[in-house]
């Protein structure tokens, strides 16, 4: 059906774009959340990734998943809005949120996990990404390669790395 989509897309159909961007929004949007960590930037990323889409759409050949070619395109839409505003480390924000009504095992989970994805966020770029498709994204290594444009061994290996780097951080 994607296909189909694509195709109609790729000739103009705006019908068939919109359900494109319908089908692949919360993709989008959850991915961007979980790179950049703020709401707000997510939401301006995922608009800018559906405008990006509408651009590019006629560049697809289908190589790969079109949801691979998505992801390609969020991540590097996210790694631009980085770059602009300079302070790629300032966007570690809490990925979890820790209220007082929680209960005290839930609050050190989230504390934990909000440290953890922190911590994520701050790695080399394809170690950062390897462990984001792969843990976040639950993809398999094969898939995130084919989204990262490398070899699958090569996605372990930055995943290794990033453990390492981790211990470290944690």
């Amino acid at each position: 059906m994607t296909r189909a989509l694509v195709a109609r897309a790729q000739n103009g159909d705006a019908e068939a774009f919109g359900e494109l961007i319908e089908d692949h929004y919360d993709l989008i949007h959850r991915t961007a959340w979980k790179w950049c960590g703020n709401r707000s930037d997510a939401e301006d990323i995922a608009q800018d990734v559906c405008v990006k889409l509408g651009g590019a759409i006629s560049g697809f050949d289908g190589r790969s998943a079109f949801s691979s070619w998505v992801y390609r395109i969020t991540l590097n839409a996210v790694r631009d809005m980085q770059r602009a505003r300079g302070r790629r480390a300032k966007y570690a924000e809490a990925y979890a949120h820790v209220s007082p009504e929680d209960v005290p095992a839930e609050q050190e989970e989230a504390a934990t996990s909000s440290q953890l994805w922190a911590a994520v966020r701050t790695l080399p770029e394809k170690q950062r990404d390897s462990v984001l498709l792969v843990y976040a994204e639950e993809l398999s290594h094969a898939a995130a390669a084919d989204i990262m444009g490398c070899k699958e061994a090569t996605v372990s290996w930055h995943i290794f790395e990033a453990r390492k780097t981790l211990r470290g951080l944690l």
